[in-house]
This record gives C-alpha cells, structure tokens and sequence, in this order.
C-alpha cells in the first residue's frame, strides 16, 4: 500500500491534532522563500490523506482508488518522488479504486462517468498570476470584510503585476480533476464589469471538488464566492444547463438550488423545478442578496440553517416563497409565475 510518510522528510513532526508537519517544499514554487519553519502539513485518514502549506498557502490530496491529480503529481515531484515512482503510486490507486467505500464510490465514480463525457479543456491562468498569501493585505482585508472569508479558504490568484484593472483582481480558479478549466476575476476597483469569466464551458460545475461523498445534499448556486462560502456548487449564471442537470442528478444527493433574492435569480427557480430539484428562498433581510451576503450576516452555519429551513419542492410552496420575495424585496416584476 501506498503510505505517503515514507516520502515525506525524516524530521517530520506530528503534532497532537494529527498533522504531520515539515519544511514546505512548495513555497520556492509559488513565490515564496525557501520554508525553515515547518508550514507545510499532512493529516492522513487510512491511505488518503491532504496536504496544506500555511505559508504560500498550496494544497492538495490523494484519495485511494482516484487517479492521482495534477497538484498531487506536482507535490509528490516536489518531495523528490520520480516520475516512474509517482505513475505506480497511480497504478495501485487504480487497482486498489474495487476496495474503496461503496457509500463513497457511488457518488465518485458516477460523476467521472458523466465528466469524462463532458471533456473539459484545460487552460494555463494568465502568466502573470500567482497565488494569494496573507500579507497581499488588500485583497485579504476584501476577502475578509466584503466575503466573510479567509485568505486560504480557496485557492485564490491574483496578478499584482498585471496591467491596468489587473492589478486589482482576485481570481478564482475553476478546477475539474485537478486542472485548471476557467476562472472568474473579481475586480476590486469601483468600474464595471465588476466580474469576468474566462474559458467558461458548457457543463461546467465549479465546487465539485468542495463535496464531501458523506453530505446527503448539494447546495447549488449562481456565483462561486456562493458556493465557497457554503460549501455548495456553482453553475456561474442563473440559469441550469441540461448537462449541469445531468451532473446533479448524478450525485444520488438531494439538490438544493437557491437563487440570487433579485429579479435575475427568478428565473433560477423555474430551471430547477424543472429539474425537480428543491428550491429554498429563506426570508433574509434587504440587504443579503445570496448567499454569501448570507454567510457574511450569519455566519455559515446560520445561513445554512435558514437554507435547510426554507427548502421545499412543493410548487405552492415555492410560489408562495417567490411572491413574498418579489414583494419582500420590491422587485420590479408585475408577477412571477412557476412555469412547471
């Protein structure tokens, strides 16, 4: 079996929370200084097991049974493994993928079915980019005031060396089995557009990676900052795409969709009842829009709680919801009907 301790560095310390820590190999790889104060970090659970840098703020796992991702291939290289090493830690992965937990193979392997037919194309972030570390103060402080998030919670980007709006950008990767796909650049300067996605392809789902195969729901959002927040998915407009749908559906998990509170975000709800999918409109106040604006005013386990409380595929229900959220809001629509 493959134990992931025998590559790590001999002086390795493991602290009583269960973290294997030692001199980060990656930091000199992200634009960072060489680590000497043991950053970097791995906790294992059986065969799998993560790893996190709490400097330049890299991470990545191994799940037994999936392939091994780019960012696993590139850490493992980073702790000297060789390239024929790290091919027959994949091939026993692959092996050993009969022996993983049903409970969590059914949500895995019928998700790679459905993507391995979706074939996203992978792109290189722009040249200039590089990832977001605590002292980029600027947009940490955003993260923290405007987002309710830490530095680290995603693997932020930005390009402070980039030119015109650029320096003032936070980008958000999209990830599909550790390739970048896309992302979306959040400006930070008073002009429009304040958002820009870039590589958006037909199908894509970003957060997939942020599930767990022991949650019984999935949170669906419009906008990924949504879906970080909460631990959800994104679909990146508020509309549903049949491929989208198809993934969904795909994961045996309840689907939990929850529009943007504006007059966009109606259009939201039809997709998903369509779908016949669960829809939650919780009865926040004026000034939470989403969710994230949610997570910010009640902190995430309180704007989970008022999603869960709120849910409901009943059509009445849900119309009932939409009609107080038009007039709750004072949204500029005459009416708004469930077309379903």
């Amino acid at each position: 079996m493959f134990d992931i301790l025998q590559y790590i560095p001999q002086k390795a310390k493991k602290t009583p929370s269960g973290w294997w820590t030692f001199n980060a190999p990656c930091c000199i790889h992200n634009g960072e200084s060489m680590d000497k104060r043991g950053r970097g970090g791995i906790i294992k659970d059986g065969d799998n097991w993560s790893y996190h840098c709490f400097n330049c703020g890299f991470k990545t796992r191994f799940v037994m049974g999936q392939n091994v991702g780019y960012k696993t291939k590139k850490f493992l290289s980073w702790l000297g493994v060789m390239e024929d090493e790290i091919q027959k830690i994949n091939l026993e992965s692959i092996r050993n993928r009969q022996f993983s937990n049903i409970a969590s193979d059914r949500t895995e392997i019928t998700q790679q079915h459905l993507l391995a037919r979706l074939k996203f194309k992978a792109h290189d972030l722009p040249m200039e980019a590089r990832p977001l570390r605590k002292h980029d103060k600027r947009f940490v402080n955003y993260l923290k005031d405007a987002r309710g998030l830490e530095w680290d919670s995603y693997d932020f980007h930005i390009t402070p060396r980039g030119i015109g709006r650029n320096k003032n950008r936070i980008i958000i990767p999209y990830y599909f089995n550790d390739k970048i796909v896309g992302w979306t650049s959040r400006y930070l300067d008073d002009k429009r557009p304040k958002y820009l996605n870039e590589h958006q392809q037909d199908g894509y789902l970003f957060g997939t990676e942020m599930q767990d195969p022991q949650w019984n729901y999935i949170i669906v959002s419009e906008g990924p900052f949504d879906a970080i927040a909460i631990h959800g998915v994104s679909v990146l407009h508020n509309e549903i795409s049949e491929k989208q749908v198809a993934l969904l559906r795909q994961t045996g998990k309840e689907v939990i969709v929850v529009p943007d509170q504006d007059k966009a975000g109606l259009s939201m709800v039809d997709h998903a009842l369509a779908a016949g999918f669960t829809v939650s409109i919780p009865e926040w106040p004026d000034e939470v829009k989403d969710i994230n604006d949610a997570v910010v005013h009640y902190g995430q386990s309180g704007a989970l709680l008022s999603i869960l409380t709120a849910k409901t595929n009943n059509k009445i229900k849900v119309q009932v919801a939409v009609n107080n959220l038009v007039r709750r809001k004072h949204l500029d629509v005459e009416a708004h009907r469930i077309h379903v």
